[in-house]
C-alpha cells in the first residue's frame, strides 16, 4: 500500500468550500473509495480547495478514481446546494488539474499534521 497526498482546487479558486460543503465532499469521497482500492486517511479544506491523504493499493487506478470523484461530487454538490451554482465559473465546480504526491517513504504523521494545519 502506498500513501498519497492529493489537492483538488475549485475552478478559478472560487471561494465556495465551507465546513458543511467540505464534510459533504468527504462523505462522497468515502462512498466511492472502496470501488478503487483507496482508503481516506486525512482530510482538510481551505475555502477554495481540499487536501486529502489516502492509502491506495498498487493496482488502484488513481486517475480514474479522481475523475469519478470530481464528477460525482460536482454533480451532487450543485444538486444539494443549488445556490452554489451562481458562485462558480460556468457552473464548473472543480478545476481539471490536481496535485498528487506519492509519499511512500515519508513520515505519515508529518503529512497528516501538514494537512490538519491547512485552512488555519
Amino acid at each position: 500500500m502506498e500513501l498519497r497526498n492529493n489537492n483538488h482546487s475549485v475552478l478559478y479558486r472560487k471561494k465556495v468550500i465551507n465546513d458543511e460543503i467540505s464534510e459533504r465532499l468527504k462523505e462522497i469521497f468515502r462512498s466511492i473509495e472502496g470501488n478503487y482500492n483507496i482508503a481516506l486517511e486525512e482530510w482538510n479544506h481551505d475555502i477554495d480547495h481540499v487536501h486529502v491523504l489516502f492509502r491506495s493499493e498498487p493496482n488502484s487506478n488513481i486517475s480514474k478514481f479522481i475523475n469519478a470523484y470530481k464528477s460525482a461530487s460536482s454533480r451532487l454538490i450543485k444538486k444539494e446546494y443549488p445556490s452554489i451554482r451562481s458562485r462558480l465559473y460556468k457552473e464548473a465546480f472543480w478545476s481539471q488539474s490536481f496535485c498528487l504526491i506519492s509519499i511512500g517513504g515519508a513520515n505519515t504523521e508529518t503529512i497528516k499534521k501538514y494537512i490538519e494545519s491547512q485552512g488555519e
